[in-house]
């Protein structure tokens, strides 16, 4: 379980203090799958960051299953179980994808598990193991490289930052059923997504409305999903919630 307790975050804006998470109290159980949504400029991709350890709160501390991992490094929370999936994956040139995935596994895998997990991404694995991490590949391709790592990591948190963000329909599409599986095979650990996608925010079992820098509305993804989806379409009605 993850708590971030009295969480604030500032940055210098031209010799003003900027606040982009105010005073934020936001609890992410084990077992479930929690969407946090929000219009743009909410804070959304600041909190992935606090709590992956990319930057540090200015006020406040973070809990994972009761440790403080507040002044962890990002190297060191990912030794504890947290696992981040960037908006937009980095590139590692001379990386093969198998050594990725061993990296991520963090032991020696095989060719056949290696390939497993990019079968479950929906990647046909003879033709991704060898490839190298760079620009040949597109950002959906890297992007489910990205989230096969982060499975192979097998974390307590699985932090995800607009996964959908520069993918194509088809990966859209396989990308939901990859969460569906996760939110049903790993019940011990957590998986955190940002989005705006009615289709991911759908399966959710909880919903957190961020907006200016604190939470508007938590609770169960039935309870939420109807106060900021339309009958038809998905709606920015988080927008007047800011």
């Amino acid at each position: 379980m993850l708590e971030l307790k009295n969480v604030s975050f500032e940055v210098d804006d031209n010799g003003d203090s900027k606040g982009i998470i105010k005073n934020l109290n936001l609890t992410i159980e084990d077992g479930k799958f929690t969407v946090i949504t929000g219009p743009n400029g909410g804070g959304k991709s600041t909190l992935a960051k606090l709590i992956a350890g990319l930057i540090k709160p200015t006020e406040g501390r973070i809990y994972l299953d009761g440790e403080d991992i507040t002044d962890l490094s990002i190297t060191d929370r990912a030794l504890k179980g947290i696992g981040y999936a960037f908006q937009q994956p980095v590139r590692f040139k001379g990386i093969r994808v198998i050594d990725l995935l061993r990296i991520a596994a963090g032991k020696e895998l095989k060719v056949n598990e290696a390939c497993e997990y990019l079968s479950e991404v929906g990647l046909c694995a003879r033709d991704y193991v060898n490839r190298e991490v760079n620009a040949s590949l597109s950002g959906g391709e890297l992007k489910r490289i990205e989230i096969a790592t982060v499975i192979a990591r097998n974390t307590k948190l699985s932090v995800f930052d607009e996964p959908e963000a520069g993918i194509d329909l088809w990966s859209f599409q396989n990308l939901t059923k990859i969460f569906e599986k996760m939110r049903n095979e790993n019940k011990e650990g957590a998986v955190m997504v940002i989005s705006h996608q009615e289709r991911i925010l759908k399966i959710a079992d909880e919903i957190v409305v961020l907006a200016n820098g604190t939470v508007k509305m938590q609770g169960p993804g039935e309870e939420i999903l109807p106060k900021i989806i339309g009958t038809d379409a998905a709606v920015d009605a988080c927008s007047m919630l800011s």
